[in-house]
């Protein structure tokens, strides 16, 4: 019996083998060193791996410009436009949450490699994702993604509550991966093949005179995918798990988590099962309107930074989510144009948080930021800065972000739902605004000053930069977003 072996196009999973790649290096490096490996080694190998990923995306941008979205490993992988965009994002996510918590360990006495090891296998797993075109890839690449993340979230040794969250996170992150799984199931069941691309065509030339399978299959592919994004009402870990993981970790999970996701997502909804519109599109209107209006309505309430960003990251999911609703390359310009944003803005406030947070990582009651602004004017302007543009202020990023899937979603007859999520970020102002007044407070000026090492203020300095200069110029990577759109393999 012959066996085919499928082609391979190298430069397709080129993102992935670096990653994947530097993080088998420094397990190597553990295992054979007789003492730990440095912390500062095995940062340089996660940032340099994470450069020349996105060095690579470059090349992968011209080889897609000039011959076209192309698919890989049996058509299971794919290489277009969108995936190279959400790569370069995730890689740059990385080497600045590695930074993060390079200064993190160091003040908390945590040497080995072992934060580098998995942030670089979870990162594969999430750019693999951005890759999919298959529903067996996209757990693949979930489940190497969660897995590292569990371990990640219980890395903190001294803290019980490390460890609370990452047994809440594995649970239901275990719940959500079998329901994804039996999903994919389902949608066999109904399509006769997991392939994206097959399952699309098989649903544009034929009519289900059944279509519960399927339906019932696509429901259960959302409820995964909701797990992951934080979507309401299935965003329940999320405050736990971003309260008891270390800071760094947490910045982390905010980020890359959010990219892979609704990058699998978009491909799943609209390359899949864009035929079935009608049916899905009610669905994510309801996760829409749950999760900008719970998510900015609980944080209201909160003391805790670090669970007033989980709430904000819920009402994030929830715009975000306007631009898979829109189903149209506006709309997933759109949302390519937030998370793009979204991720460097949140690792830089996750930095922030985790300088004022303390030797012990536990000082994140918000009364700890009165006056930080005006005792350090560049610190606390940062912050300012960071959490005005995730509010949507005028002349930051997260304005043109929010109005970018705002319009999308109003241009695909979303009026409603758009007045329902600006709801939402009106109630979310509160908490935004009430955080940088307690910055520019003046009752304790003379409250110890915060240390801000290097690489930790390079983190907060970009996020800043970032923030800025596309939120006043925001023309050159939102062309970015819409022509990785145009080459986004359907």
């Amino acid at each position: 019996m012959s066996v085919t072996i499928p082609s391979i196009h190298y430069l397709a999973l080129a993102p992935v083998l670096i990653l994947f790649g530097a993080s088998l290096v420094l397990v190597l490096a553990t295992a054979l060193v007789r003492g730990k490996v440095a912390g500062a080694l095995a940062t340089a190998v996660t940032v340099l791996a994470s450069i020349a990923a996105f060095v690579v995306t470059f090349i992968q941008w011209s080889y897609v410009d000039h011959h076209g979205a192309s698919t890989t490993v049996a058509h299971a992988i794919v290489l277009d436009g969108f995936s190279i965009v959400a790569t370069a994002v995730i890689v740059l996510s990385l080497a600045l949450a590695a930074l993060v918590a390079h200064d993190w360990a160091r003040r908390h006495h945590v040497s080995g490699a072992e934060y580098q090891i998995l942030a670089l296998a979870t990162a594969a797993g999430a750019v693999l994702m951005t890759q999919a075109n298959d529903l067996i890839v996209i757990f693949l690449g979930l489940e190497i993604l969660s897995i590292g993340l569990y371990v990640l979230v219980a890395f903190d040794r001294q803290r019980a509550t490390s460890a609370e969250a990452a047994l809440k996170y594995f649970l239901l992150g275990s719940f959500a991966s079998a329901i994804f799984v039996y999903g994919a199931a389902l949608v066999y069941g109904a399509t006769g093949s997991t392939n994206l691309s097959t399952i699309s065509y098989f649903l544009g030339s034929n009519v289900l005179l059944r279509p519960g399978l399927l339906y019932a299959g696509g429901a259960l592919l959302l409820v995964g995918f909701a797990f992951k994004i934080a979507a309401v009402p299935f965003h329940l870990w999320s405050p736990d798990v971003y309260e008891g993981a270390p800071t760094p970790v947490t910045g982390y999970m905010a980020a890359v988590v959010k990219v892979g996701a609704f990058a699998a997502l978009i491909r799943v909804l609209i390359s899949a099962l864009g035929t079935q519109l009608t049916t899905w599109r009610p669905i994510i209107w309801a996760l829409v309107v749950l999760t900008t209006l719970v998510g900015a309505s609980l944080a209201l309430v909160q003391r805790n930074v670090k669970r007033i960003l989980a709430y904000s990251s819920i009402n994030h999911a929830g715009f975000v989510l306007l631009g898979v609703w829109a189903a149209t390359s506006r709309g997933t310009a759109a949302t390519l144009f937030y998370l793009a944003t979204y991720a460097p803005v949140v690792v830089a406030s996750f930095a922030v948080v985790t300088l004022v947070g303390g030797d012990g990582d536990d000082q994140h009651s918000i009364d700890h930021y009165r006056g930080l602004a005006r005792r350090q004017p560049w610190l606390g302007g940062a912050l300012a800065v960071l959490l005005l543009s995730q509010l949507g202020v005028p002349l930051t990023t997260g304005f043109y972000a929010k109005y970018a899937v705002l319009a999308a979603a109003v241009d695909a007859g979303g009026g409603a739902l758009a007045l329902i999520s600006l709801l939402g970020a009106a109630i979310a102002a509160f908490f935004y605004l009430r955080w940088v007044l307690t910055l520019y407070a003046d009752d304790q000026i003379d409250a110890a000053r915060v240390a801000v090492p290097r690489a930790t203020g390079v983190v907060i300095a970009l996020g800043v930069a970032v923030t800025i200069v596309f939120g006043v110029w925001p023309g050159p990577l939102a062309a970015l977003a819409q022509h990785a759109t145009v080459l986004f393999a359907p």
